[in-house]
């Protein structure tokens, strides 16, 4: 599923599942799991970004998570240039935690209040012990202006800055120990509209100086659609969509991916678009519809739909889709 194909992914996950249990009381015990993740397959390459869009509960912070193991997965596996973070020693797992960084959705929960700016983001170098504190200082004043910062922002604290500057920070920090693959967890999502395309330009601006491979989650497609090389899209646990950016813009083939692209509004207000509506709330993922869980709101729902899921299959142009009623398009057989 990788757009790129130039070996072997950065980051693999393999049929991933996150399932949290519900305890009913303190003698009831478990009465059931919320199946956040529920067998996600994906793979992204070096340098790759990749956008993975849902609505708010489809699953794709946990997912993130997961790539990262800040959760442990229920089942399946997660790869790092091959390598099984699952069967890693706990000493091995940290060194790696250099290669991988987050970046939070929220800019004032994310930041230590009691912190100066300079020591939230010099903490991953203290942990890891990257360098002497000279040269910690140098790689603060260095990451501000990469940020956008002034060097003097390091002695302030974070209430002392507006939400836009607080991601900036947050940006440092995950840039401090200089990862090859960072999790953008709706980083401009609590953002307002003129800031967020600050902070998008300033993420494509630093993938590209760096070299950084990235998951950038969000729930709106027109956000990613400038910063992806190729999207995802997540509904209920699972994806039902993954595509070249331009192929799923051009040709959106699930009819999730179709209902999520009308709904983005058109700038200029001449313009007209037809919309799809889509009838209901988001399922339960305590207890997900049978067979495709998205047919409850589908409006070209079949019978097969109601009884079997459908797999994601990959056809022409890497394009996969997990749809009954509107596969992937077959591939070329030359």
């Amino acid at each position: 599923m990788s757009a790129r194909g130039n070996g072997r992914p950065l980051v693999e996950v393999r049929d991933v599942r996150k399932h949290f249990p519900l305890r009913g009381g303190m003698f009831s015990g478990t009465r059931g799991s919320v199946k956040a993740v529920d067998g996600v397959s994906l793979a992204i390459d070096a340098g790759e970004t990749v956008g993975l869009v849902g609505e708010s509960g489809c699953g794709k912070s946990t997912l993130g998570r997961v790539m990262l193991r800040l959760l442990e997965p229920t089942a399946g596996d997660i790869l790092f240039e091959g390598r099984s973070l699952l069967a890693l020693k706990p000493r091995e797992l940290r060194a790696l935690r250099r290669e991988m960084q987050i970046v939070f959705q929220d800019p004032y929960g994310s930041l230590n209040p009691r912190m100066r700016v300079g020591s939230i983001i010099a903490e991953g170098l203290v942990i890891h012990r990257i360098g002497q504190r000279i040269e910690r200082q140098a790689r603060v004043r260095e990451l501000l202006e990469l940020v956008g910062l002034p060097a003097a922002a390091a002695a302030r604290y974070p209430h002392e800055f507006s939400g836009g500057q607080r991601q900036r920070i947050g940006i440092a920090r995950a840039l401090a120990v200089r990862p090859r693959f960072v999790v953008a967890d709706e980083a401009v999502s609590a953002l307002d509209v003129s800031i967020q395309a600050q902070i998008l330009n300033l993420l494509q601006d630093l993938r590209t100086r760096l070299g950084l491979t990235m998951l950038f989650i969000a729930h709106d497609l027109r956000i990613i659609e400038h910063l992806s090389d190729r999207v995802a899209i997540m509904y209920l646990g699972r994806i039902v969509e993954s595509a070249p950016r331009e192929e799923i813009y051009s040709d959106p083939r699930h009819p999730y991916t179709r209902a999520l692209l009308s709904a983005v509004p058109i700038p200029d207000p001449r313009q007209r678009k037809s919309r799809m509506e889509l009838g209901g709330e988001l399922p339960s993922p305590v207890r997900p519809p049978s067979g495709c869980a998205f047919h409850p709101r589908c409006p070209y729902v079949e019978d097969i739909c109601r009884t079997v899921v459908p797999p994601l299959i990959e056809g022409r142009g890497r394009h996969a889709v997990a749809c009954h009623v509107f596969p992937a398009e077959a591939a070329s057989k030359e």
